[in-house]
Formats: C-alpha cells, structure tokens, sequence
C-alpha cells in the first residue's frame, strides 16, 4: 500500500457492512479507508462470524463493533442507532452483503423459487435501501454510498444463476438512489469487481475454472485483489471523487471490454 496511493478520508467516519474475513473485498475496503485516515464502524453477521472479525476491526482501532444480520429484526436500526449515540454523524458507508440459497443459485433461473429469488433480493439488494434511508439523515452534509456489484448484473455469466437478476436490481438501485439523494450532497455508487477468491464467491459452481479464464483474459493478464478493490472503494467515499454518482465502476483488469 503505497503512501502515494492513498486518498484523504482524514476525520471521516464510515461504515463498514460486510466483512466476514481476511479475505472479504469488504476487508480490503476497511483496510484501504483506515489507512486514508479515516474512523470505523464495522460488523459481524452471526456469533459464528465474530471470531473471525472481532480481530480485524482490533487491528484498524473500530470503535463500534456490532452483529449485523439484515434478516434479523432490529439489528439493522441498532447498528444505525449506536453510530448516531457515539458519533453523531456518518460519512460514508459501504454496503459489501448477498446471499442467495445454494439450491437456487446453483440451478437455471427460470427454476429459482419464489422464496429464494425473493431472499436474495431482500439480503443482497432491499438491504441496500434500508441502510440508505437509515444513513441519511446522519449524512447532514452530504455522503458517499457505496456498494458492490459483478459483471454478472449485465452479461450472462455462467453459473452466477438467479445473481445475475439481483445484481442488476442492485445497481439499478444505485441510480435511483443517486437520483434521489443527490439533492442532499450524497452520492451513491456501485463497485462492480472482477472475480476475486473470497468465501461468498466459493459458492459458485466451477469459481476456479473462472478465476483461471479471466487471469488468461484480462487485458492486464492478472486476477484482481482485495487491495485493487479497496482503492477504488476508499477514493468514492473521499471528497476527490465528489463528482462521481449513479454510476457502476468496473475493477476487472480490463476484463470488461472483451466480448
């Protein structure tokens, strides 16, 4: 992590949902934003997540530290709560969060069930919605909101499945928002990474057939990291990338552009 590459989120405070693990792209996220300076609020999903991010939000000195499971009733306004008790304020917040049942997201689309397809959309779209009006009025002057998506929202991707659909809606969401909040001074913006080894991406059929093609086709000849992500996301949420709203921003190596 280069100094030279590190935007300024010096006395900014944001929030932090996604992290499961060291390898999480919310994790490079959390790691990139510390190190620009900026103050922490990070969360578990469940008691079985907690061993392994209590430690890392220890590392970058996180002074809220909560459970977060968007199925849950209560958590969510909590988390907002405990932000708005200590710190009064939010400036930016990254939404890093999906889920779909293996049994649908493993079959064709036209079989999801209805129960599925609409989990998946509560957890990894709605649950964007509900954080966005939560992290509104603590955004007095303005904000950054960022969230991450995948290729798959605009392209078939093979054995992304049901994903796809919800990716779509989810940046579909983004520019609603955008469109929405931009009078406030908030901004609102997707992320949308190349394949990356973390646990969620684990439950896709065939990942490593997936990582290995888009190494060999990517325009850079390379796979992306954790930091790569973590970049981009920490320069959306600074006031260098005030500019920018409503849109999708592809890190990929370039993986993008071919057909």
């Amino acid at each position: 992590m280069g100094a030279t590459r590190i935007v300024n989120l010096a006395g900014k405070r944001g929030l932090i949902v996604g992290i499961a693990n060291e390898n999480s792209l919310a994790w490079g996220c959390a790691q990139r934003c510390h190190a620009a300076g900026a103050q922490l609020a990070v969360t578990w999903l469940n008691d079985k997540a907690r061993p392994f991010v209590e430690p890392l939000a220890k590392q970058i000195d996180a002074p809220i530290a909560l459970p977060l499971d968007v199925e849950q009733e209560g958590q969510l306004e909590a988390v907002f709560a405990a932000i708005a008790r200590q710190w009064g304020r939010l400036d930016f917040l990254l939404h890093s969060i999906a889920f779909a049942p293996k049994d649908d997201l493993h079959g064709r689309v036209v079989d999801c069930s209805r129960a599925g397809f609409a989990r998946a959309m509560d957890v990894s779209c709605h649950s964007l919605l509900r954080m966005t009006r939560l992290a509104e009025p603590l955004m007095r002057d303005g904000g950054s909101i960022v969230t991450l998506s995948y290729l798959g929202a605009d392209e078939v991707i093979a054995n992304y499945g049901m994903m796809g659909p919800v990716k779509a809606a989810l940046e579909s969401s983004v520019r609603y928002l955008a469109a929405e909040l931009g009078p406030a001074g908030i901004r609102v913006n997707a992320v949308s990474p190349g394949p990356v080894a973390t646990r969620a991406a684990s439950g896709i059929a065939h990942f490593d057939a997936l990582l290995d093609e888009s190494a060999r086709r990517a325009p850079l000849r390379r796979l992306i990291d954790l930091d790569d992500v973590g970049a981009i996301c920490a320069f959306l949420c600074s006031d260098a990338a005030g500019a920018i709203t409503g849109d999708t921003l592809l890190v990929d190596a370039g993986l993008h552009i071919l057909n």
